[in-house]
């Protein structure tokens, strides 16, 4: 509901009219994305008679769970959302109809370097903690300093908003106003360097071998990469669209 009630308050703020799909990206994107990669490891496991196979009553109650109680939930997140919102833009200054020519920029304030740059400190600040919950994971090793976590999670999120907040900085001196989806890809790019770890993790640090051991250690990690994805993207979005409101309500301008 939470979700949906953000999502559904961003197009009445922005003139748009296509709140529908911006309901049905949240209710199906992140969900339905899990389930797909839950429903193939779980046929895989039944395949080779595996006990982390789970029946499939219990897969099917997981799909009418969703389809009958998140979806509605969504749908009435999103009611609300252009309920609350409905007064139109709320931009700080006046935008123009017709976009202006972006000029061209050296390959270091392109927007793609600036979106895989972004997720590199980010990535940084997590790498350490993210080696002990694999060896927990993975190695069967104990894992009890949640606390450590817990912080580590929060300065991940505080050193991804200033990531976006300064690519932001540079595209807009750069003349680039295409900044909201790469305040989005500046978050969301941490993913990839998760990603990759897991990958060396993998090579180095386990001794798995086999269809079956690979296809749960890479689906598992690949659920959570798109969940880092999500959070680090929303979280990168909204602190680059208050710097620009800030900025923006705190300057003259035509």
């Amino acid at each position: 509901v939470v979700g949906v009630f953000v999502g559904g308050g961003f197009p009445p703020r922005h003139d748009g009219r296509r709140w529908m799909a911006a309901m049905l990206m949240t209710a199906v994107l992140f969900p339905g994305s899990c389930f797909a990669i839950a429903f193939v490891l779980n046929t895989i496991a039944i395949f080779y008679r595996s006990l982390a196979a789970v029946p499939i009553g219990y897969i099917v109650l997981v799909l009418v769970l969703w389809i009958f109680l998140s979806v509605p939930l969504c749908l009435v997140g999103t009611l609300l959302g252009r309920h609350c919102h409905r007064s139109g833009s709320d931009f700080p200054c006046r935008v123009k109809r017709i976009p202006s020519p972006i000029p061209a920029a050296p390959w270091f304030l392109r927007r793609q370097t600036i979106v895989l740059a972004g997720g590199l400190l980010p990535f940084g600040s997590i790498l350490i903690e993210m080696y002990f919950v694999f060896m927990s994971v993975w190695n069967y090793k104990v894992y009890y300093v949640y606390g450590l976590l817990l912080f580590a999670f929060v300065i991940l999120l505080c050193v991804t908003a200033c990531m976006a907040v300064v690519g932001t900085y540079f595209m807009l001196n750069a003349e680039d106003y295409r900044w909201p989806w790469a305040a989005f890809g500046m978050g969301a790019s941490t993913s990839i360097y998760v990603m990759m770890y897991t990958v060396h993790y993998f090579i180095f640090r386990t001794k798995m071998t086999g269809f079956f051991q690979t296809c749960f250690y890479f689906g598992y990690s690949s659920m959570l990469s798109i969940g880092l994805a999500l959070t680090c993207g929303a979280v990168g979005y909204l602190a680059a669209a208050a710097f620009v409101r800030a900025i923006y309500r705190n300057v003259k301008c035509d």
